[in-house]
């Protein structure tokens, strides 16, 4: 992947998320999407997509613009670069799509760039199907094989064993090259998995915001993620039988978890504000 136009990068982190199995609702990669469009990012590289996509699973797209032009758009994964406001760190967003071939040339030229980049973690993100109810917070799971990273930043290992996506080859791949990196993964509730997915978005962002320390301007997600969930009131209202299983799902979450509204969690909001009123949090 040939990088145009890059900046001297402070501390670089890599965000990366890519469509397909790894994506329920999309919540991952319109997560990505979202942060590129509030931190203004711009593209610095992309990968060719002759080499990694079968373009009758993934075809491309024509548009016309606004001068009447006709054009076509590849799939592709893009890397784009952004410094958060008031903030002394970058962020290498990835905008990827799962590939249809080539995974093991795929994650090298993607771990080749990061290098490149000076990329100092990699962070991906991800969403599952999951039996979770619409009216609970969103559970967002932490894992990394990285033990510094795990005191550090309060993660899980990862005890999965099974097939797995990209994001699981991208994830080992950082660890054979010694490169730290963490996996966030939400569950999207399966009964309303339909994308867009503003809630799992915003428990995916607010982790992110957490780990790395950096405000993450929510705009009108919080809007959005409301409207979700009255939509999924409205269906549970509606259908007795998904109504049925929501109140279980409640039940059983309710008895196994804390209350959100814990000490610990009031605690976590209690920094985000600050940090987006532009402040230090009070020392622990």
């Amino acid at each position: 992947m040939e990088l145009d136009h890059v900046p001297d990068l402070v501390d670089p982190v890599m965000l990366a998320a890519f469509e397909g199995w790894n994506d329920a609702g999309e919540a991952a990669s319109d997560s990505i999407a979202f942060l590129a469009d509030a931190w203004q990012a711009s593209i610095v590289g992309e990968m060719d997509p002759e080499d990694y996509y079968d373009f009758q699973v993934n075809r491309p797209l024509i548009s016309s613009a606004e001068d009447g032009q006709r054009r076509l758009q590849w799939p592709t994964t893009r890397l784009l670069v952004a410094r958060p406001p008031l903030q002394q760190r970058d962020i290498v967003l990835v905008q990827g799509i799962e590939p249809s071939m080539r995974w093991r040339g795929y994650t090298a030229e993607l771990l080749s760039a990061a290098y490149d980049l000076g990329v100092e973690m990699v962070i991906t993100l991800g969403a599952l199907l999951a039996d979770t109810p619409h009216t609970r917070p969103v559970p967002v799971t932490g894992t990394t094989s990285d033990a510094v990273l795990r005191e550090r930043l309060g993660l899980e290992a990862s005890r999965y064993e099974g097939p797995t996506g990209i994001v699981g080859v991208v994830q080992e791949a950082c660890s054979s090259a010694g490169l730290p990196a963490a996996s966030l993964w939400a569950a999207v509730p399966h009964y309303v998995a339909a994308p867009p997915s503003p809630k799992a978005m915003m428990a995916l962002l607010r982790t992110v915001e957490d780990l790395l320390e950096v405000p993450i301007p929510m705009g009108d997600l919080a809007d959005e993620a409301r409207a979700w969930q009255t939509g999924a009131d409205e269906l549970a209202e509606e259908d007795e039988e998904i109504g049925s299983y929501v109140r279980g799902l409640e039940e059983a979450q309710d008895a196994a978890e804390l209350p959100e509204a814990s000490g610990e969690a009031i605690a976590r909001e209690f920094e985000r504000f600050l940090r987006r009123q532009g402040e230090d949090p009070p020392p622990g």
